[in-house]
């Protein structure tokens, strides 16, 4: 979709990019949004326009860079974006997958692969956790206080490489080419979908972190 602007209303916004839902229930802004437009909702919240455009236009737009405004971002509001991102993970998105492939398995009465998929989930969800926890405690402190840590370290932290997204794709290939056996259609499926809706969401919020975050670690050093 093109790029939105402050006067763009939000529900074409919604409607081009249903996801776009989660990011702005980070912000505050839920369903029901009438006419408003960004910088309406913006206003009634108290939130800065810029920014929330900033990551409404890099979750969106796969090829949006944006360089151009980066020199005003808080790293301050991008580090509390991106930990609500990860409370929605650990409190919505994984225990969604987690409810529905446990209900799948116990509808089973044959014999079939879902154990072994249940155990590369399993594999995932502590990855995932991990590198959670690892915002919290160690990389999204430091970043706050950059003008007091060491910028190579804040470098070396924010461009660790993680494989979550590709296990991503994995788990969701081996609903798609590799379930055997006898199983409920239904839960499947349900399982299916809400893999595709963490994966979806997962990647849009790395072109966030790729593409805010990192140049702003990387900046440190010029400083």
């Amino acid at each position: 979709m093109s790029l939105a602007i402050s006067d763009t209303k939000l529900s074409d916004i919604i409607v081009n990019e249903p996801n776009v839902v989660a990011v702005l229930s980070r912000f505050g802004i839920h369903l029901g949004v009438g006419d408003s437009t960004v910088e309406d909702a913006c206003r009634t919240h108290a939130l800065d326009t810029d920014f929330v455009l900033l990551i409404i236009n890099t979750f969106v737009n796969e090829n949006y860079f944006p360089e151009t405004v980066l020199k005003a971002v808080n790293i301050a509001d991008i580090v509390s974006y991106l930990d609500k991102t990860n409370d929605y993970y650990t409190r919505f998105l994984v225990p969604n997958i987690e409810r529905h492939f446990n209900l799948l398995i116990s509808k089973s009465v044959t014999p079939n692969n879902l154990q072994l998929m249940m155990q590369f989930f399993e594999q995932l969800k502590d990855e995932l956790s991990q590198r959670i926890t690892h915002d919290r405690e160690v990389l999204f402190p430091q970043l706050i206080n950059s003008a007091s840590s060491a910028p190579d370290d804040a470098i070396a932290l924010i461009d660790e490489p993680n494989s979550i997204e590709e296990k991503l794709g994995d788990l969701k290939n081996l609903f798609i080419i590799h379930l055997r056996g006898e199983y409920d259609s239904n839960l499947s499926h349900a399982v299916l979908l809400a893999i595709v809706n963490l994966e979806k969401d997962f990647k849009q919020n790395e072109r966030i972190r790729q593409r805010i975050l990192t140049p702003y670690a990387h900046s440190l050093v010029k400083k």
